[in-house]
Order: C-alpha cells, then structure tokens, then sequence
C-alpha cells in the first residue's frame, strides 16, 4: 500500500509541467570605456498591466548619506524614506521628476512619498548640502540599477525586438534596441 500512495505522488510530480526559465536581458554599462555603477537601464513597455499590489522601496538615511544612491522605481511605486540617521532631516526635490518637500523629520521616523510619473527626480538634505540621491520612475517592470562592477539583470523581458533606455548620474538618457530570446546580452556605453 505505501509503495502505490508513493509511485502515484512521483508519477503526478513528473506529469506536472515546468515552466520555462522568463527571457532575461543581461550586460554591462560603460563610460569612457570603464565600467560604471549605478546606472538604471530599462526597457520600454509603456502598456504592461499594472502590478497586483502596489511596490513599495526605500531609500535610507544613514550616516549623513542616502542609500542607495541611486534607486530604481517603476511609476505607481511608494519609496518610504526613513531617517536612520543620528540627526535630523529634510529631504526634498524641486528639479524635474517628482517635486517635493518633507520639511525636517526626527529620527526613527519615516516619510512616505508615491512616484505616480515617470522621470528623474535629484533629491537633497535641506540642513546636510552634501547628501545627494537620484530616484528614477519609470514607465516600465523591466528595469535594474548596475552593481559596482557595471553589471545589470532584467528579468522577465517578454521576447521581441525592444527599445531600451539608460541613465546615469552626470549623464543623459540614452537609447537603443535589444533583441529579446531566452537571453540577451546588452552593452549600454557613453562616450
């Protein structure tokens, strides 16, 4: 009896379909020939379907600095930033992207701000001038930030011919296309 209960258990897991690794778009980033970090690359699909639940992220305040530097969000996204610091902090944005102003908050307390549009915004310390961070929103659930090595990974890119973005701190938002199959190997480069 034991011997049918586990031939039959074996027999329905090996008749269970797998799915298929999702296609993945892989590479570097490079300015001037040398690898680069933290620059967000995405790839455009402007008409996905929303996610299921609202993403949330966050970027910390810590040691007089935001972390991480640069953050990644697709539109709809909330970004709680908590100051994890020993101080206080005003953190706010009124160049392009989303504009902004926390006013000072204490610490162990957070905000929480919803990114609903694309675009760069440059966020600032009121009372600490040289914290500095970037968050970019983009239209898209395919995108990533480049490690310290210069290196990226977009999982799930639906298969095709598609347009990709890239931007980094310092520099413009370039463009391309990628050929999407089981995998895609991508160099983003700046002059």
């Amino acid at each position: 009896m034991h011997r049918l209960v586990f031939t039959s258990i074996v027999v329905a897991l090996a008749a269970t379909p797998v799915a298929a690794p999702l296609p993945e778009v892989a590479g570097t980033v490079r300015v001037s020939g040398k690898l680069q970090a933290d620059a967000v690359v995405w790839i455009d699909a402007a008409g996905a379907p929303p996610p299921a639940t609202p993403a949330r992220a966050v970027l910390d305040q810590r040691n007089l600095m935001f972390s991480p530097h640069v953050l990644a969000v697709r539109v709809g996204t909330t970004v709680d930033l908590p100051n994890n610091d020993l101080v206080f902090h005003n953190v706010f944005s009124f160049h392009d992207g989303k504009k902004f102003d926390l006013g000072l908050y204490p610490v162990g307390t957070s905000k929480r701000l919803a990114f609903d549009r694309p675009g760069l915004s440059r966020l600032f310390c009121n009372i600490h001038p040289a914290m500095a961070a970037y968050i970019m929103a983009v239209d898209s659930p395919y995108f990533a930030v480049s490690d310290k090595q210069g290196r990226f990974a977009i999982r799930g890119v639906p298969a095709g011919t598609h347009t990709y973005r890239a931007w980094r701190p310092g520099g413009e938002i370039v463009s391309g296309t990628v050929v999407v199959g089981s995998a895609a190997s991508l160099e983003v480069t700046w002059p």
